[in-house]
């Protein structure tokens, strides 16, 4: 599936020499890696300049900066020279990752020996002493074909990096009141990378009503409405408020923009938007994320960044779910995928997951909204809601956080949407994660984490783990196995 507000990635491979190796030894296996990554279908830009002084290295940033690279792969073929190994990585500005050749053979040992294995201390340490942070792989020392394995991971976790520095956050509103979960440090965020552009629901409104004369774009956008709603199309005569509404906000991320190249919305949904604009928005919120820019609930600025991060590393639509409520024991399902009865929850949220993530999708009322808003009257403005069951299948939960004191945060986990009929309402499904039990009291409750949840669908923990690792954020939490306490953990009641 290909996602508009999706950065490309355009991979550089550029190999160091230590002037007192062979320069070959580096070139002849740096060819060798590029053979595996087309065999394997990286895409990869070698780099013509090999680096073993600091002429070196401001020459092939050049090169890689001419030919649109924007993430690279920085080869030890042997040794290599720390110095300009690093002020090329500087020098480029680029996410970089930090990798070397293994020894191919006992009868190579005398004169085509590397040490990669030893500069690779030389490198890292020397990143450290200019402030830079590399991608370190597991086994950052290998064969051309697992270097080139290393290269297709990175790839994914510098698009999820490239992304982030490159994003704005639009929020509309104020949080809702009491929803204090959903504050919003801006610090945290300018650490990140990320741009923040907050707004008031009184400029959206305008926004919204100066576009009534577009009549045909907002016709357009409502006939696609209907084809994508099918037969689940309840309020045929919300459609027409409804399109505008994504034309404003469609329109805003087009104007607004500005310094940066990709954008997410955290947006006030509730309680005072439904009597202002006569709907509620999750149908929209909805769409939006299925096309690749995602909508948060609650004004949750963390939670839309959260969303976007699941999105960049699973390159499928994400979502943002409450961790909402347990699961009944009389509730049947016949494959828990790993995970023990005490370890499921349902995420839930009113409308915003995309439709191609549900079954059986059917815009409604909203019926939360209804008891607060309309409780003796037929729906009206709380209608526009996006409702079904989430798809079976493997999914991530993930959550990037800044907390109160500019502090950054972060937990991911594994998992499974479960083939069982949540029996209740909204966008809405059974989800198990292995030792979620545990993990929920001695790390969501634990360390202050929101209600809210990113999902991402598909398994891609590993690239999301990296990826937060090098932007900066070192807390980073995952579900400990029995046995492995928390540190909070009571080992006399585990």
């Amino acid at each position: 599936m290909t996602l508009q507000n999706t950065p490309d990635v355009t991979m550089g491979l550029v190999a160091v020499s230590r002037d007192c190796f062979p320069i070959e030894i580096s070139r002849k296996r740096m060819e060798q890696v590029v053979a595996e990554c087309e065999k394997a279908k990286v895409a990869v830009i070698p780099c013509s300049v090999i680096i073993e002084s600091e002429k070196d290295a401001m020459a092939a940033a050049a090169e890689m900066r001419d030919r649109g690279v924007n993430a690279v792969t920085l080869y030890l073929g042997n040794f290599g020279p720390e110095g300009p190994t690093t002020i090329f990585a500087k020098e480029l500005g680029a996410p970089f990752m930090l990798c070397g050749a293994a020894e191919e053979s006992a009868d190579s040992l005398l004169g085509g020996r590397g040490d990669a294995f030893c500069g690779m201390l030389n490198a890292s340490l020397n990143a450290g002493l200019r402030n830079l942070r590399p991608h370190l792989p597991e086994r950052p020392v290998g064969l051309p074909a697992e270097v080139a394995a290393m290269m297709a991971h990175f790839t994914d976790v510098a698009r999820v990096v490239v992304g982030v520095r490159n994003l704005k956050a639009f929020s509309f509103g104020p949080r809702p009141q009491d929803f204090y979960a959903c504050n919003a440090p801006i610090q945290p965020l300018y650490d990140l990378g990320v741009e923040v552009m907050e707004n008031s629901e009184l400029d959206l409104l305008e926004l919204y009503t100066s576009l009534a004369d577009r009549k045909d774009e907002i016709a357009a956008i409502a006939d696609d409405m209907a084809k994508e709603l099918g037969a689940g199309n309840q309020h045929p005569e919300k459609l027409p408020q409804l399109a505008q509404f994504e034309l404003a906000l469609t329109t805003f991320f087009e104007e607004n923009l500005g310094s940066r190249q990709f954008g997410v919305y955290a947006n006030k949904c509730w309680p005072s938007f439904e009597p202002a604009f006569g709907f509620v928005p999750c149908y929209v919120n909805s769409r939006l994320a299925g096309h690749g820019i995602p909508v948060a609930c609650e004004v949750d600025i963390f939670g839309a960044v959260s969303e976007y991060l699941c999105q960049l590393a699973s390159l499928k639509p994400a979502t943002l779910l409450d961790v909402n409520n347990t699961v009944p024991d009389n509730l049947e399902i016949a494959d828990l995928a790993g995970a023990g009865r005490a370890d499921l929850f349902m995420g839930f949220h009113c409308g915003n997951t995309p439709s191609c993530h549900l079954s059986d999708a059917v815009m409604k009322h909203q019926l939360i909204m209804h008891r607060l808003m309309e409780p003796d009257a037929e729906p009206n403005i709380t209608c526009g809601t996006l409702e079904g069951r989430l798809r079976p299948g493997p999914v991530t939960v993930f959550r990037l956080q800044g907390t109160a004191k500019d502090h950054l945060q972060s937990y991911v986990a594994e998992g499974h949407v479960l083939d069982a009929d949540p029996c209740s309402f909204g966008g809405i499904g059974v989800i198990g994660v292995p030792n979620f039990a545990r993990f929920y009291r001695h790390v969501l409750l634990e360390k202050r984490f929101p209600h809210h949840t990113a999902m991402g669908f598909a398994h891609v923990g590993g690239i999301l783990f990296d990826a937060v690792r090098l932007l900066g954020v070192d807390d980073i939490q995952a579900p400990r196995p029995a046995g492995r306490l928390y540190p909070s953990e009571n080992p006399f009641c585990a």
